[in-house]
This record gives structure tokens, C-alpha cells and sequence, in this order.
């Protein structure tokens, strides 16, 4: 319990942001494209996910990705039950590195209903949060998808969600609820709008003892989240990049100071396969630091 106490303690109030490190299934091949690494340089799923694993590692292992600047980071189940440096990921970030693991847990998303994405269904969910527990992970993830201001399907969306937070706290580990806006949406703000009202409604319902991490497109309108913020049941806030640039990621991010980040691909853009370590580590801490700066601003 005194590493969960730590570990909660450091994600309601240090300064920093998330990692993602959870590309799985059809985002794996983009996320090694980005990385130079091309689909005929692996065959087959377990060199691809061996490849993937190996960029992790090096980026986990980099100078700059430490608890100076990054408070957490999300991972794949393949890289959970993975080792970087000898020891089982999720032991090597918090022991080595003072970075909280969290865990993607949902199984993609269903067809577009009602203008949106729900979570796949995911029988074995209760199996796979008591793994998390054995592997020393402190939180879970999972991503929903918001394409339109659709009143019913926005609803459901965050209904579902809070079902899967209530289980995953159950189960002892804190939830990162994700029900993302595309950031093409033609009805964007207005669908934020609509998922701003839903969250704090069912924030408002949550018992005492569930508490909940919010992972969310960075707002049309500047502070519109600062409301949940602040909520008694709300840990912390954090912004996906959901397909910006770095720059364009940050700032935006800059001009809410209630969001830190939580960002994947901006994370590791401009990173290569092909760079030396020095130019690897360069890369990568200059990619943090620009991150680290527009979650404390």
C-alpha cells in the first residue's frame, strides 16, 4: 500500500505529464513508421511487437525520461508483461526511473452508433486487472471516441466509461477515463460541450472512495475542463495530443493550466531508429522538455 500512497500522491499534484506508450494492434505499424521502422524490415506480429517493445525500451531507458519531468506512463499489455532492462517493465519504470505504470486495457472500439466509438466489450477484464495488481501497475486506460455532437451517443459513451472505472477501482487501481473528440470533428466544440456537462454528472454520482484520472482532447474553448479539475473525485486532468503536431500539441496545452499531457505521438516525433543514442537522447529531451513546459504553464 505505501507505493500505491506514493504513487497517488505523485499523480493528484507533481509536476510533469504521461507518457503513452500503449500504440497496440493497427497503431503499432504507424507508431514504427514515425520510428523508421518500415513493415519490411518484420514479419509477422511478434517481430513487429519485438520492434515496438525495442523503441519503448530505449525511450524508457533515455536520459530525460525520468520522474524530473514525467509522472507516468501507459503501457501495452505485451510491453506489461515485457522486461526493459532486466526487470518487468512496470517495476523497472517505478523503481528505476520514479515513473507511475498504468495499463491500456480496452480491446478497441465497436462501429460508429450515435456519432460515436464505444469500447469493444471486454469479458476478461476482471482477469486482466488482477494481473495489473500482481504486476505493480497503479492505474488502467481506456479509449472511447467522440466523432460528432450527438447528444445520445456522448451519453453513452461517458455512462460506459464510469461502468468500466467503478471496475477497474474495484480492483484496487485508479482509472484514466478517455472518451476522446477527434480533433477533425466539424462539431467539435459543441461535442465538448456536451461531454463536459456528461463528465460532471457522472463525477457527481461516483462514490467516495472511486477517484478517477480524465484523459482529454485539448478544448476549443481554453479552460473548459477546469470545472472537473477541480472536482473532489478527479486526480488529475490530462490531454491526449490525438494526432497534432508537438508544437501545435503544446500549444494549445499552454492555454489550459488545469491539463498536463499525456501524449503519444508527439512524444516520439522526430525520434529514429537509425540515431545514435546522443542524438536519440537529444531528440527525445527536447520532445519532454517542450511537453513538461506546457503542463506547468
Amino acid at each position: 500500500m505505501a507505493q500505491k500512497d506514493a504513487q497517488r500522491t505523485r499523480m493528484a499534484s507533481a509536476s510533469g505529464f504521461i507518457a503513452a506508450l500503449d500504440q497496440s494492434g493497427g497503431s503499432t505499424p504507424k507508431a514504427l513508421a514515425q520510428y523508421g521502422v518500415e513493415p519490411a524490415d518484420y514479419s509477422g506480429d511478434d517481430e513487429m511487437y519485438a520492434a515496438v517493445h525495442a523503441m519503448r525500451s530505449r525511450i524508457i531507458l533515455a536520459d530525460d525520461f525520468t520522474s524530473d519531468k514525467v509522472l507516468g506512463a501507459i503501457l501495452f499489455e505485451r510491453t506489461m508483461d515485457s522486461d526493459v532492462n532486466g526487470k518487468p517493465t512496470a517495476q523497472a519504470l517505478w523503481e528505476d526511473r520514479g515513473v507511475v505504470p498504468f495499463l491500456k486495457i480496452d480491446k478497441g472500439l465497436d462501429d460508429e452508433a450515435d456519432g460515436v466509438q464505444m469500447l469493444k466489450p471486454m469479458p476478461e477484464l476482471d482477469a486482466l486487472l488482477a494481473k495489473a495488481n500482481e504486476k505493480g501497475i497503479f492505474g488502467t486506460k481506456e479509449r472511447s471516441l467522440i466523432l460528432e455532437a450527438n447528444a445520445k451517443g456522448i451519453a453513452a459513451v461517458v455512462a460506459q466509461q464510469f461502468d468500466v472505472a467503478r471496475q477497474v477501482s474495484g480492483a484496487g487501481l485508479v482509472p484514466i477515463v478517455e472518451p476522446e473528440v477527434h480533433i477533425e470533428s466539424a462539431t467539435k466544440a459543441e461535442a465538448e460541450d456536451m461531454l463536459a456537462a456528461e463528465i460532471m454528472n457522472n463525477l457527481n454520482d461516483l462514490p467516495d472512495d472511486v477517484d478517477v484520472i480524465l484523459k482529454l482532447t485539448i478544448p476549443t474553448k481554453a479552460g473548459l475542463y477546469d470545472a472537473a479539475a477541480g472536482h473532489p473525485r478527479v486526480l488529475r486532468v490530462v490531454a491526449l495530443s490525438g494526432g497534432y503536431s508537438t508544437e501545435v500539441a503544446c500549444d494549445l496545452l499552454s492555454q489550459n493550466h488545469k491539463m498536463i499531457a499525456s501524449f503519444s505521438r508527439a512524444l516520439a516525433e522526430g525520434l529514429n531508429v537509425k540515431m545514435s543514442a546522443a542524438e536519440f537522447n537529444t531528440a527525445l529531451g527536447a520532445n519532454i522538455q517542450k511537453i513538461y513546459a506546457a503542463s506547468v504553464a
